[in-house]
Protein backbone atom coordinates (compact mmCIF):
# COMPACT_ATOMS: atom_id res chain seq x y z
CA UNK A 1 0.00 0.00 0.00
CA UNK A 2 0.91 3.29 -0.73
CA UNK A 3 3.66 2.00 -3.16
CA UNK A 4 5.18 4.91 -5.73
CA UNK A 5 8.10 2.93 -6.69
CA UNK A 6 8.51 1.13 -10.22
CA UNK A 7 11.79 -0.89 -8.58
CA UNK A 8 10.17 -1.56 -4.95
CA UNK A 9 6.28 -1.66 -5.76
CA UNK A 10 3.79 -0.07 -6.68
CA UNK A 11 0.04 0.30 -5.24
CA UNK A 12 -2.97 1.11 -7.76
CA UNK A 13 -2.27 4.73 -7.22
CA UNK A 14 1.21 4.68 -7.79
CA UNK A 15 0.40 2.32 -11.01
CA UNK A 16 -1.59 5.27 -12.32
CA UNK A 17 1.06 7.88 -11.66
CA UNK A 18 4.04 5.97 -13.06
CA UNK A 19 1.47 4.96 -16.46
CA UNK A 20 0.49 8.69 -16.96
CA UNK A 21 4.37 9.45 -15.83
CA UNK A 22 5.48 7.21 -19.05
CA UNK A 23 3.01 9.10 -21.48
CA UNK A 24 4.37 12.68 -19.99
CA UNK A 25 1.61 13.65 -17.91
CA UNK A 26 2.01 14.20 -14.10
CA UNK A 27 -0.89 13.28 -11.53
CA UNK A 28 -1.33 14.66 -8.40
CA UNK A 29 -1.89 11.44 -5.94
CA UNK A 30 -3.09 11.21 -2.80
CA UNK A 31 -1.21 9.86 0.14
CA UNK A 32 -1.69 8.35 3.17
CA UNK A 33 -5.16 6.98 2.12
CA UNK A 34 -6.66 4.06 3.91
CA UNK A 35 -7.35 0.41 2.34
CA UNK A 36 -11.58 1.18 3.34
CA UNK A 37 -13.08 4.32 3.30
CA UNK A 38 -12.54 6.15 0.15
CA UNK A 39 -15.25 8.55 -0.64
CA UNK A 40 -16.35 7.68 -4.42
CA UNK A 41 -16.86 11.78 -4.97
CA UNK A 42 -13.76 12.50 -3.49
CA UNK A 43 -12.26 10.66 -6.15
CA UNK A 44 -14.01 11.62 -9.18
CA UNK A 45 -13.53 15.25 -8.06
CA UNK A 46 -9.60 14.80 -7.92
CA UNK A 47 -9.82 12.69 -11.09
CA UNK A 48 -12.07 15.25 -12.79
CA UNK A 49 -9.58 17.87 -11.86
CA UNK A 50 -6.86 16.20 -13.76
CA UNK A 51 -8.28 14.27 -17.10
CA UNK A 52 -11.21 14.49 -19.13
CA UNK A 53 -13.86 12.04 -18.98
CA UNK A 54 -13.34 9.33 -21.80
CA UNK A 55 -16.11 8.64 -23.72
CA UNK A 56 -16.04 5.17 -23.94
CA UNK A 57 -13.31 2.77 -23.14
CA UNK A 58 -9.80 2.85 -24.94
CA UNK A 59 -6.02 1.74 -24.34
CA UNK A 60 -4.54 3.71 -21.87
CA UNK A 61 -7.78 5.10 -20.14
CA UNK A 62 -7.63 5.40 -16.20
CA UNK A 63 -10.33 3.58 -14.51
CA UNK A 64 -12.05 3.72 -11.20
CA UNK A 65 -13.88 1.04 -10.04
CA UNK A 66 -15.80 0.23 -6.64
CA UNK A 67 -13.86 -3.23 -5.50
CA UNK A 68 -16.17 -3.32 -1.84
CA UNK A 69 -17.33 -1.82 0.93
CA UNK A 70 -15.44 1.89 1.16
CA UNK A 71 -12.89 0.39 -1.26
CA UNK A 72 -12.09 1.75 -4.76
CA UNK A 73 -9.58 0.46 -6.86
CA UNK A 74 -7.58 1.93 -10.68
CA UNK A 75 -6.51 0.00 -13.41
CA UNK A 76 -5.53 0.92 -16.74
CA UNK A 77 -7.53 0.14 -19.13
CA UNK A 78 -5.72 -2.36 -21.74
CA UNK A 79 -6.75 -3.96 -24.75
CA UNK A 80 -10.14 -6.08 -24.04
CA UNK A 81 -8.75 -6.14 -20.31
CA UNK A 82 -7.10 -3.84 -17.40
CA UNK A 83 -3.32 -3.75 -15.95
CA UNK A 84 -3.99 -3.25 -12.55
CA UNK A 85 -1.82 -3.68 -8.64
CA UNK A 86 -3.09 -7.15 -7.39
CA UNK A 87 -2.62 -6.86 -3.57
CA UNK A 88 -3.56 -10.35 -3.19
CA UNK A 89 -0.92 -11.06 -5.89
CA UNK A 90 1.24 -8.29 -4.72
CA UNK A 91 2.45 -7.16 -8.10
CA UNK A 92 1.03 -5.45 -11.75
CA UNK A 93 -1.24 -7.86 -13.22
CA UNK A 94 -2.91 -7.72 -16.80
CA UNK A 95 -6.60 -9.06 -16.32
CA UNK A 96 -8.26 -9.75 -19.06
CA UNK A 97 -11.41 -9.52 -19.79
CA UNK A 98 -14.03 -7.82 -17.49
CA UNK A 99 -13.19 -6.64 -14.17
CA UNK A 100 -15.76 -7.63 -12.54
CA UNK A 101 -16.11 -4.60 -10.31
CA UNK A 102 -18.53 -1.79 -11.00
CA UNK A 103 -17.11 0.84 -12.90
CA UNK A 104 -17.25 4.41 -11.43
CA UNK A 105 -15.63 6.27 -14.16
CA UNK A 106 -13.01 6.24 -17.14
CA UNK A 107 -10.74 8.97 -17.83
CA UNK A 108 -7.94 10.19 -20.29
CA UNK A 109 -5.22 12.88 -20.57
Amino acid sequence: MHGRSVTHGLDCVGLAAAAHAAAGVRLVVPTGYALRGGDPAEAIAAIDAQLRRADGARAGDLLLFAVGAGQLHLAIRAGDGIVHADMALRRVVARPGAAGWPLLGGWRS
